[in-house]
């Protein structure tokens, strides 16, 4: 992203304190360690830091100028110094800016689980379309929103946002500054009860992604009760679900789906009626942008699973599937379907906490037991305070303490063939299992 001194006033409303004639276009930068000359530091605030006391940094580092809220700020060396009350709010007033100049089709995503899986699913449609940009891994927040509206081209088509959020007003927040053709809901689940309170203000924080959808836009949104309790149809919806009367599941093998849907057929190479969901929201969304069927069959069978979401590896003749990056009821219950389902004995099944439940979080925990005795497996090992409510009834089940003992108990107590789901809230870092059993 370059702008001119020009187009920075008018996007951004700053005040010229300093400014030393220079037609360059700027860049910008809120990180001291990588800027470059001609960019302007934008200095970020937050509960633990303030970006402004790194100014001096940046323009030793090279950098043209800054923005700062202190009008008495102002350094010699500084080419270029604005002043704004808020540089946050400066860094998505210019990204915006830069965004609408370059003006993509624009596609937001967001939902309790899957929403990466769905933005890279939908990346891998639409680059064969045109030159597309998606957010940066799982960025999905105000600067990752201003990181990836930055990485732009001229040629750029297609934008692919991804939003997430913690608490109520944040993807409002991110909606505002993106101004989606089409906004999508993946789902609306428990994740972040603890935080919201309810599976209503769940929905409603999802739902917030509808409220700058461009007046032509649409929303396309999983069939949720709440959703549709709370839309106000102010934009046309399109609803899918696995109860679409036009899906026909045809096959489902631990690591592949193929799937009729609207008379067109599609494979994926991942595994679950979750990942067909997904692929739902990818296919409306593609036809509702006039892609044909063949480039989104394309896209999807070209998608691959990424790190730590379904992800299968073979490790000391063990089959390891981790899908630990995150961890919701939804998404638990889901992984312990397909898994189950699909995959041959002998079967393994090692769970973690589930985070920000609130003050049901055990109760959360409890029931994924009582759901574990719908299926036969071998063996539930558990890690974690919360996952010791893990209890299932028919099935033999082991708690650990830590993630060396659940090594040594795969490498010393199960045979070679085993099949083994990791599935955790990341904060219990699962892969570690893996480091120690690849020792």
């Amino acid at each position: 992203m370059r702008l001119s001194l020009t187009e920075i006033i008018k996007a951004s409303e700053a005040e010229i304190i300093k400014e030393i004639g220079n037609n360059t276009d700027f860049g910008f930068s809120s990180d001291t360690r990588t800027i470059k000359e001609d960019e302007l530091y934008i200095p970020l605030k937050g509960e633990n830091f303030d970006g402004e006391n790194f100014i001096e940094k940046a323009i030793e580092q090279g950098a043209a100028g800054y923005f700062t809220s202190d009008k008495n700020k102002v350094l010699e060396s500084a080419k270029v110094v604005l002043y704004t009350e808020d540089t946050k709010e400066t860094y998505l007033k210019l990204a915006n800016f830069y965004k609408n100049k370059i003006n993509p089709y624009t596609i937001a995503i967001t939902g309790s689980s899957g929403k990466t899986t769905v933005k890279e699913m939908m990346y891998s449609v639409f680059k064969n379309a045109g030159n597309t940009v998606k957010s940066i891994l799982n960025h999905n927040n105000e600067i990752g929103l201003c990181q990836t509206l930055s990485s732009l081209e001229k040629s750029s088509r297609y934008l692919i946002v991804e939003m997430g959020m913690r608490a109520m007003g944040e993807i409002e927040l991110l909606s505002k500054y993106t101004q989606p053709d089409i906004a999508v809901i993946v789902n609306s689940g428990s994740a972040h009860i603890g935080r919201l309170g309810s599976l209503l203000n769940i929905a409603k924080a999802k739902f917030e992604i509808a409220k700058y959808i461009k007046p032509n836009g649409i929303l396309i949104s999983h069939d949720n009760p709440l959703i549709r309790q709370i839309n106000d149809n102010r934009h046309e919806t399109i609803y899918f679900s696995l109860n679409d009367k036009n899906l026909n599941i045809i096959e489902m093998t631990l690591d592949k789906s193929v799937f009729e849907y609207k008379g067109y057929k599609y494979t994926l190479n991942s595994a679950g009626e979750h990942n067909i969901q997904n692929a739902l929201a990818v296919i409306e969304t593609g036809l509702y942008a006039n892609l044909e069927p063949e480039i989104i069959s394309k896209g999807l069978k070209e998608f691959k699973p990424i790190e730590k979401r379904w992800d299968i590896q073979d490790i000391k003749g063990f089959k390891i599937i981790n899908d630990s990056y995150n961890s919701n009821p939804e998404s638990v219950k889901a992984a312990i379907k397909t898994f189950l389902e699909f995959t041959p004995n002998p079967k393994v099944i090692i769970l973690g906490d589930m985070g920000e439940l609130g003050k049901d979080e055990k109760e959360y925990h409890i029931k994924i037991g009582e759901f574990l005795d719908s299926f036969e497996c071998d063996y539930v090992l558990t890690l974690g305070e919360l996952a010791k409510n893990i209890n299932p009834q028919k099935i033999k089940t082991v708690h650990f303490d830590t993630i060396n003992e659940i090594a040594e108990f795969i490498k010393n107590k199960l045979t070679p063939g085993a099949n083994i789901l990791l599935k955790a809230s990341r904060f219990m870092k699962f892969e570690e299992i893996i480091e120690e059993l690849k020792k």
